[in-house]
């Protein structure tokens, strides 16, 4: 059988990678950079029951945002969020994969049980957590719990208190702690044992162990994760809208960006997608910039390191 070449083998090659990576480039292109530009382009525009506006109003669409107080409240609000949730959810995943690492003895059913969450669809989850965990009623799970303890019961969604930002922070850990503990499991396998061998020779143990030789090591797989929570955390909705809104309940401090635009583009008889197109692309801006910060803060503290 005669041989290739090499010119042929690269043209082959590169056959291959271009059958295999078109299909993603145009679901990418057709479900991303296109609703991007649209929406862009809608911005500039006033878009109320039609997605083919005719009047142009520059800057407007984001000056009547801007000075909205409730959607500067979802943001600020949010970015608290993010603050929180992005290094709770970090340090869960984080410390679960380490204690799993750990164990000898039904490591792959404990994996799979923490794993499991991240196959429930989150409006699945949120009418659990709504209508059975924290109902309010006093036959709900969470209530049954604290009146067996001789505890007061909690309207656990209702928007007079803050008790909904313990039922959606706890929704939301136990959806996606597993997936990113899967992730560290796979960054903590590519450590050489060798080195954990040459470190527990010098009598470094525990902390010191892990300080100087596991979380160095991890630092792209620990970029990676904080990357995908932070744009989780701002991308928030389905357990925000099915935990809170669809129960009538409206807390003033808990509504996602998300949630808001989807009221004023969908929820609402005006419709106004100029308005809705207009925080979207307030909020992609957002991201982009603490993506940015994150990564700048990663890659200074991964120098030091």
């Amino acid at each position: 059988m005669p041989r290739r070449s090499g010119t042929t083998l690269a043209s082959s090659r590169r056959r291959w990678f271009w059958t295999f990576i078109t299909p993603f480039l145009a679901g990418l292109m057709v479900f991303v950079y296109l609703p991007l530009g649209w929406s862009l382009w809608l911005s500039f525009y006033d878009a109320r029951n039609t997605v083919t506006p005719t009047r142009f109003v520059g800057l407007g669409n984001y000056v009547a945002l801007l000075n909205d107080r409730l959607f500067v409240d979802s943001m600020v609000t949010f970015v608290a969020f993010a603050l929180f949730i992005v290094p709770v959810t970090f340090a869960c995943s984080l410390s679960l994969a380490l204690l799993l690492q750990r164990i000898t003895v039904l490591r792959g059913f404990f994996r799979s049980v923490f794993f499991i969450p991240t196959a429930v669809s989150y409006v699945i989850a949120a009418m659990v957590w709504r209508m059975s965990f924290f109902n309010g009623a006093r036959f709900g799970l969470a209530n049954t719990l604290l009146a067996s303890a001789g505890l007061p019961t909690v309207n656990w969604l209702g928007g007079e208190n803050n008790w909904y930002w313990l039922v959606l922070v706890s929704l939301r850990l136990w959806l996606q702690v597993g997936f990113y503990m899967i992730l560290f499991i796979a960054g903590l396998n590519q450590i050489d044992d060798q080195l954990y061998e040459a470190a527990a020779l010098d009598g470094a143990s525990g902390w010191r162990r892990f300080w100087y030789i596991t979380f160095p090591l991890l630092r792209p797989t620990s970029v990676a994760v904080s990357m995908l929570l932070l744009f989780n955390a701002f991308q928030a909705f389905d357990e925000f809208y099915n935990t809170l809104i669809t129960a009538g309940g409206y807390p003033p401090f808990a509504r996602p960006p998300l949630v808001y635009l989807y009221l004023i583009s969908f929820g609402g008889g005006a419709q106004d997608l100029g308005i809705g197109s207009a925080g979207t692309m307030i909020l992609t801006l957002v991201i982009l910039v603490f993506s940015l910060l994150q990564n700048r803060v990663l890659a200074i503290s991964g120098g030091r390191a």
